[in-house]
C-alpha cells in the first residue's frame, strides 16, 4: 500500500532526528570516528540490504529482495552546517531532505550524519520508507542499538544489527491451524464493517469518520515539506494525566487539539465543527518494547478522534477527546487483528481516495490530521558513550492530509515532530510553541483541580497584576 501510495511529490518516509552529545571528554569529531569506523567495516545486516521488487513471478506484486552488497556511501552520507548552525538550520535542513524520494533500485533507508552544530552536539537523520517499518518496529531497531550503560563500546551501528526470523521453521499443523483460524477471523469481518459503518452515520468514535470538515490542512500536498520540533518533561504531561482521570495519549491529543485551534484562529480559517484526528493503534501488544526479536514492517490499526476544537476551554477540549477515545476503543474491544485491520482499512479510505484524486472525493473527506504517539524508553541511552538528548519523530503528510504530528518519549521527556507540506502548513514552527502553551494551561487546570478537592485546604492565590490577568484571559 504504502509503495503504491508514493510519488515524487508525496514521498512516504518515515524517519527521526536525533541530537547525540559526545563521550564525556571527547567533541564531534569523536562522534564522526565512530560512524566512520562502521563505515570503514563496510558491513550491513540483512534487514537493511532489503529492496522492494516485483517482477511477472510475483505476479506483478511487490515483495522483498536481499542484496548481497549494499553502497553505504549512498546510505549513510555526510553534512555539514555552516557553522556556528543553530536548531532553526538544523531543521531547514532535514526539511529539504525529508521531501526526497528513496531510490527504489536501493535498500529504502538512509542515515545522514549532521556536523556543525555551535553547541558542539551532533546530529543524526534516519530517513526510511513506511513500506520498510512502522514507528513501533522502528522504536524497537533503535533499542537493540542503543545502551543504557555510558560506559558500553563496542557497540554496532544501526545499520549493522542483525535481524531475526522469529517465525522458525513452519510446520503442516500449524499452517492448517492457521487457515481455521482466518476463516473464522473472516466470518467476523463482515459485522465488524457494519459496526464502523454505523458508528460514522451516528458520528460516534471509531475507524471511520464522515464528520471532518474543511481547514486549510485538507488541500492537495505539493514536494517541500516543513519540519519542527519541541520537547516537554515527561512528568508534566502524567500530572495532568494523573489528576483529570485521563491517559498520557489524551494529554497529547489534547495539546495538539489546542495548538491547531489557536494555529487556525490566527489564520482566521477554525471550522465551527471540530477538528478530527487519525490515531493510530499499535497491533503489536504481544511484543514488548525491548523484544530482540524485531519484526519490521507494519502492524497497525487507526481511531478517529474529535479534537473538541471548537470548545474555548481546555478542560473542556480535554473531557471531548476522553469521551471520543473511550467511543473508539469500544469500537475495537473483542476484535481480531484481522477485523481491526479490516476497520481501518475501510477508515483509511477517504486518505486513499483523495491520494488517488488529489483531492477529497465528494462527503468522503479524509480526517483533517494525523497525531501518532509512539511509546519508548523514558531513560537515558547512549551509543558508544555519545548520549542522545533528543530524538524527533518526522513523519508523513499527504493529498488532504498534509500536516503529521508525532511524538514519542526518551529521556525522560516527550519529543514531538511536526511534518507538513510546506505551501499548506506556513511556519510549522508556530505550532510547536503553541504546544508549550497548551500544555501551560492544562498544568493550570490540574493544579486547580487539586486545590478544589473536598477536604483540600485551598491556599490563598497571589492577586495578579492586571496585565498578567489580560495574558490569561487571551490564553483561555
Amino acid at each position: 500500500m504504502f509503495l503504491y501510495a508514493e510519488a515524487p511529490h508525496r514521498p512516504i518516509n518515515v524517519g527521526a532526528l536525533g541530537l547525540l552529545s559526545p563521550p564525556d571528554g571527547g567533541d564531534q569529531r569523536d562522534v564522526r570516528e565512530l560512524f566512520a569506523d562502521a563505515l570503514t567495516r563496510g558491513q550491513a545486516a540483512p534487514l537493511w540490504r532489503r529492496r522492494p521488487h516485483r517482477s511477472v513471478t510475483s505476479l506483478g506484486q511487490w515483495c522483498w529482495r536481499t542484496d548481497a552488497d549494499i553502497d553505504l556511501d549512498y546510505h549513510v552520507p555526510v553534512s555539514c552546517l555552516p557553522r556556528p548552525a543553530g536548531l532553526a538550520e538544523l531543521w531547514e535542513l532535514v526539511s529539504g531532505l525529508h521531501g526526497t524520494p528513496l531510490d527504489r533500485a536501493r535498500p529504502l533507508w538512509q542515515c545522514h550524519l549532521i556536523e556543525g552544530l555551535a553547541d558542539g552536539r551532533y546530529a543524526v537523520y534516519v530517513k526510511i520508507h513506511h513500506a520498510f517499518a512502522d514507528g513501533a518496529s522502528a522504536m524497537r531497531l533503535l533499542r537493540r542499538t542503543v545502551s543504557a550503560d555510558p560506559d558500553q563500546r563496542g557497540m554496532p551501528a544501526p545499520w549493522e544489527i542483525a535481524d531475526h526470523d522469529p517465525a522458525g521453521g513452519v510446520r503442516p499443523l500449524d499452517v492448517v491451524r492457521g487457515m481455521v483460524g482466518a476463516v473464522e477471523e473472516l466470518l467476523g469481518v463482515a459485522p465488524a464493517l457494519a459496526d464502523t459503518a454505523w458508528r460514522a452515520v451516528r458520528r460516534r468514535g471509531g475507524p471511520l469518520t464522515l464528520a471532518a470538515p474543511h481547514t486549510p490542512f485538507n488541500v492537495p500536498i505539493s514536494g517541500a515539506r516543513s519540519v519542527a520540533g519541541c520537547s516537554f518533561p515527561l512528568d508534566r504531561l502524567r500530572l495532568v494525566a494523573k489528576h483529570t482521570d485521563a491517559t498520557l495519549n489524551d494529554v497529547v491529543l489534547t495539546m495538539c487539539a489546542g495548538a491547531l485551534r489557536r494555529y487556525l484562529i490566527g489564520r482566521d480559517a477554525l471550522p465551527a465543527a471540530p477538528l478530527i484526528a487519525m490515531v493510530p493503534v499499535s497491533l503489536r501488544g504481544d511484543e514488548p518494547l525491548d523484544a530482540t526479536a524485531v519484526v519490521p514492517g507494519n502492524k497497525v490499526g487507526t481511531l478517529m478522534c474529535s479534537l473538541g476544537t471548537h470548545l474555548d476551554d481546555p478542560a473542556e477540549r480535554l473531557a471531548a477527546v476522553q469521551a471520543s477515545m473511550r467511543e473508539g476503543k469500544a469500537a475495537l474491544a473483542g476484535r481480531s487483528q484481522l477485523q481491526v485491520l479490516a476497520m481501518s482499512a475501510l477508515g483509511a479510505a477517504p486518505v486513499a481516495l483523495a491520494m488517488a484524486l488529489g483531492r477529497p472525493f465528494g462527503p468522503l473527506r479524509p480526517p483533517n490530521v494525523m497525531i501518532s504517539n509512539v511509546p519508548g524508553p523514558t531513560g537515558p541511552l547512549y551509543w558508544n558513550g555519545a548520549r542522545f538528548e533528543a530524538l524527533y519523530p518526522v513523519s508523513v503528510p499527504v493529498d488532504a492530509q498534509t500536516l503529521n504530528i508525532t511524538c514519542t518519549s526518551i529521556n525522560d521527556q516527550i519529543a514531538f515532530g511536526l511534518t507538513g507540506c510546506r505551501r499548506a502548513v506556513p511556519a510549522i514552527g508556530m505550532l510547536a510553541e503553541f504546544l508549550g502553551r497548551e500544555l501551560d494551561l492544562l498544568d493550570a487546570f490540574h493544579r486547580i483541580s487539586r486545590e478544589r478537592r473536598p477536604g483540600r485546604r485551598r491556599r490563598p492565590r497571589p492577586r495578579r497584576s492586571g496585565a498578567a490577568r489580560n495574558d490569561v484571559k487571551r490564553d483561555r
